[in-house]
């Protein structure tokens, strides 16, 4: 038996949705929806799915800039509505607990870093019973919205992690560039929120195309 190939980072770092919660859709339409709801221009499936992985607030305005500021909370009310009315219907990637429980085997420390709320990562987290699975977490309403670096600032603070031992695995260029900002190495996955023609210029070590591929990355490279 070959000797197991010696850990590259310490901490990985997963975005969620369109990473490893299979839910861009999902959201996409409850973005339309709601700025529908508020009688905005409701923007394209691209530009709504180009959103995803910001925070909330940041998100809707960014796909309803005729919206009047004064109706965001109506805007994010209104969001949040459609969205917990399709959230049993969302579930994880095939294939993405067996990778998680290897890495974990390999004694990597592994977290989220999402533009969800706190509130709404922990009910995913319970929903899909992966309580115990990750080491830790940060969300951009705790923290700031992706790009900023700050929530893999604070992961690596947290563990006393260098920028060169951490990886940021995303399916979007905010991902990709929050990576950048923070100084760490990014892995970019093609079947989430973005297309993959906008990652080559964010510098990630690899384009993966499935969870079985990226699976397969990680045993080799991480």
């Amino acid at each position: 038996m070959s000797a197991p190939t010696p850990r590259q980072y310490d901490l990985i770092a997963f975005d969620w949705d369109g990473t490893l919660f299979d839910s861009t859709k999902i959201i996409v339409r409850c973005i339309q929806q709601a700025v529908a709801d508020v009688g905005g221009a409701v923007p394209t499936d691209s530009a709504a799915a180009y959103v995803i992985g910001m925070g909330l607030m940041d998100a809707l305005a960014h796909a309803a800039p005729d919206v009047p500021r004064e109706r965001y909370p109506e805007l994010g009310a209104s969001y949040r509505k459609h969205y917990l009315t399709h959230q049993e219907d969302l579930s994880l990637f095939d294939g993405v607990l067996p990778m998680l429980a290897e890495l974990r085997a390999r004694r990597h420390w592994l977290a989220v870093a999402t533009g969800k709320s706190r509130r709404g990562l922990d009910d995913a987290l319970r929903t899909v019973e992966l309580a115990g699975i990750f080491d830790a977490s940060r969300t951009a309403d705790e923290t700031a919205g992706k790009p900023d670096p700050r929530m893999l600032h604070e992961l690596m603070r947290e563990f006393g992690t260098e920028p060169e031992r951490t990886l940021m695995i995303g399916d979007t260029t905010h991902d990709l560039q929050m990576a950048l900002n923070a100084g760490c190495a990014s892995v970019a996955v093609s079947y989430g929120a973005h297309p993959p023609d906008g990652f080559e210029a964010l510098r990630p070590k690899a384009v993966v195309h499935s969870v079985r591929e990226l699976h397969d990355w990680l045993l080799g490279n991480a």
